[in-house]
Parts: structure tokens; C-alpha cells; sequence
């Protein structure tokens, strides 16, 4: 598909579903990939590519500890030389209608899917400028372009990472660094299978190509955009939704 050969990733939230399909992806087409994941979850994903003949290890972190986050782009360069792709992909929600929604819940989320791209993204930025070159790819959402009831939090913080995205875009942009985004519409993960079937129904209802998406379809966005391929495209959100929002 798209080579990286000699590119070293690094991949977060990818334990599970779709970070764990990127992961295995960026692997296939040749990059190093670092997986990072609360406590041990990462190991079957790196099990599962070095099983396939590809080179990856894990990284046990929690994408709210700042300190930890900080320093893991440094330590991946003073083991690897290098750093070219981070695909920010962690994330979480605590869904409830607004007049119900606890501060708690309101900050964990955009602590999880916001602040830690910040967090990430600037440490990441000190050897990709060295570089002169590098790949930044946030993985939002649909819900952060059209909303949905019950989930504030959630789209706000989804919604803040195409800002985000698009703004750092234009800060880098002169030293061949490209920022961009992947926002999935509904995905077949263990997050969609937890909803009732009817819900699943209802969604797949408002799909114009009438299916939930894999999570292969966003690891091949997630390829293409770190790839040499994609060079000239920056700030840029890839909708990968089967038509759910146009």
C-alpha cells in the first residue's frame, strides 16, 4: 500500500480497536511502532505484529499522566534515532445529558481526547523539527462535526482536535511537518457492540452505504496520511463515515 520502511511510529490507545488496527497497519507497510496503552494491554498488538514478521513494542501509559507523556517522544528517539509518524488515537467517553453530566466526567474526557494531543503532539514536535519532516494524524470523530445528544463532552473534545489540528497545521507547515485529521463515523468496535442492536439499526439507517465501517478502513487513512504520498496534504480532516456526514 503506502511504503514506510525506516519510519518509526508512534500509535497510542493501541490495545483495541481501531488504534490496534492502526498499529498493525503502520507495521505492515515496514514503520516501527511503538503502541502505547494503559498497563500491559498493548502487548497482544505487538504480539500480533512481530508474530507477522514486523517490528513494534510497548509502551505502558496513561494518556492523562502529562509527565509521562512528555518524556515519551524523547525516549523513543534516544532508543530509535528518530520519531516521523503520531497517530493520537486514545480516547474514552462518559455519555449523559448535559443537566446530568458530573464536572468529573466533563473534564476526564477532554483531559483523554484533547489535552493529550496537545501534550503529545508538542513534545513530538522537538525531533520532528530536527527533522525537518514528520506526520501528526489526531483520530476525532463524526460526533465532533455533527454533534449528539448525550455526548457534550465527547464532541467537544473531538471537535477541539480539528481546531487544534488545522491550527498547528499552519505553525508547521514550513519545516515539512503535516498535521491532520481522521474523523470515523460508526466503527464496528467493542464500544459500537456495546449498544443495543436496535441502536446499531438506527445508525447503520442513517449510513448512505447502509453498514457500520471496519476498523481497517480507518487504518488505511491512518497509512495514507503518514505516508510519502500524502505529502501535500495538511489540515485536512478524512472523513471516513460511509456518508454519515457530508
Amino acid at each position: 500500500m503506502f511504503a514506510l520502511t525506516g519510519k518509526v511510529a508512534l500509535v497510542t490507545g493501541a490495545s483495541r480497536g481501531i488504534g490496534r488496527a492502526i498499529a498493525l497497519s503502520l507495521a505492515r507497510q515496514g514503520a516501527t511502532v511503538v503502541a502505547a496503552a494503559r498497563g500491559d494491554n498493548a502487548a497482544e498488538a505487538v504480539a500480533a505484529i512481530v508474530a507477522a514478521g514486523g517490528q513494534a513494542e510497548a509502551v505502558s501509559v496513561d494518556v492523562t499522566d502529562s509527565a509521562a507523556l512528555e518524556a515519551l517522544p524523547g525516549a523513543i528517539v534516544a532508543k530509535h534515532g528518530r520519531l516521523d509518524i503520531l497517530v493520537s488515537n486514545a480516547g474514552i467517553t462518559r455519555d449523559q445529558l448535559l443537566m446530568r453530566m458530573k464536572r468529573e466526567d466533563w473534564d476526564a474526557v477532554i483531559a483523554t481526547n484533547l489535552t493529550a494531543t496537545f501534550t503529545l503532539a508538542q513534545a513530538a514536535l522537538r525531533p520532528m523539527l530536527k527533522q525537518r519532516g514528520g506526520r501528526i494524524i489526531a483520530v476525532s470523530s463524526v460526533v465532533g462535526q455533527m454533534g449528539n445528544a448525550g455526548q457534550t463532552n465527547y464532541a467537544a473534545s473531538k471537535a477541539g482536535l480539528i481546531g487544534f489540528a488545522k491550527a498547528l497545521a499552519r505553525e508547521v507547515a514550513s519545516r515539512s511537518i503535516t498535521v491532520n485529521v481522521i474523523a470515523p463515523g460508526m466503527i464496528d468496535t467493542d464500544m459500537t457492540r456495546a449498544i443495543s442492536e436496535k441502536a446499531q439499526v438506527d445508525w447503520s439507517a442513517q449510513i448512505p452505504l447502509g453498514r457500520l465501517g471496519s476498523v481497517d478502513d480507518i487504518a488505511s487513512a491512518a497509512c495514507f496520511l503518514a505516508s510519502d504520498e500524502a505529502a501535500y496534504i495538511t489540515g485536512h480532516v478524512l472523513a471516513v463515515n460511509g456518508g454519515m456526514y457530508m
